[in-house]
């Protein structure tokens, strides 16, 4: 009986697409953290964001990225010129070097959704699939956060929790040193 109930939690956990929803692994590549932003309905492009981690000892490069969910999707890349923000598109991909990681975040390098078929939603996921010159196609979710956010959320929300009454008395602090004092 308590392996039915393992193999059942496994089955529930491992067939929910949001279980899967921010990580993706194939060969040497590892896909983590991976987030959009909602977007107003009449949106007509949003920005996609991950953690990506090459294992491997060779380079590998993000070449491509396709989603269901708009006409079209390139890579892309946000900096500062004379105060102005530019962004434009990776034409030759995305290097990923040999053991080590890149980050697609909103600002950066990212993923750039055109002419999207419709409203990314919080909560729900849009499918993508990563194509790797070495790797090779890698398909996975990314969890839809809610608009302008910075970053992808933990789940967990602390903003109704009341943190005044917590005892820090056993906490070990390590070698923290006071704050300074501002007055």
């Amino acid at each position: 009986m308590k392996l039915l109930s393992i193999l059942t939690a496994a089955m529930i956990t491992l067939g929910s697409p949001l279980a899967l929803a921010e990580t993706a692994h194939k060969s040497d590549i590892l896909i983590e953290n991976a987030w959009t932003r909602a977007t107003p309905p009449a949106a007509r492009s949003g920005g996609g964001f991950a953690v990506i981690t090459n294992k491997s000892d060779h380079d590998d490069r993000l070449i491509a990225v396709t989603s269901p969910a708009a006409d079209r999707v390139e890579l892309h890349q946000m900096s500062m010129k004379d105060g102005v923000m530019i962004m434009r598109e990776q034409e030759n991909g995305i290097e990923v070097p040999a053991g080590q990681s890149v980050e697609l975040a909103p600002g950066g390098l990212h993923i750039m959704f055109m002419k999207l078929k419709g409203p990314f939603e919080k909560g729900k996921v849009v499918p993508v699939t990563l194509t790797f010159e070495k790797a090779g196609a890698i398909a996975l979710d990314l969890k839809v956060e809610r608009i302008g956010a910075k970053r992808m959320s933990t789940g967990m929300d602390h903003s109704t929790v009341d943190h005044s009454d917590m005892d820090h008395s056993k906490m070990d602090h390590g070698d923290m040193k006071p704050a300074a004092s501002s007055n």
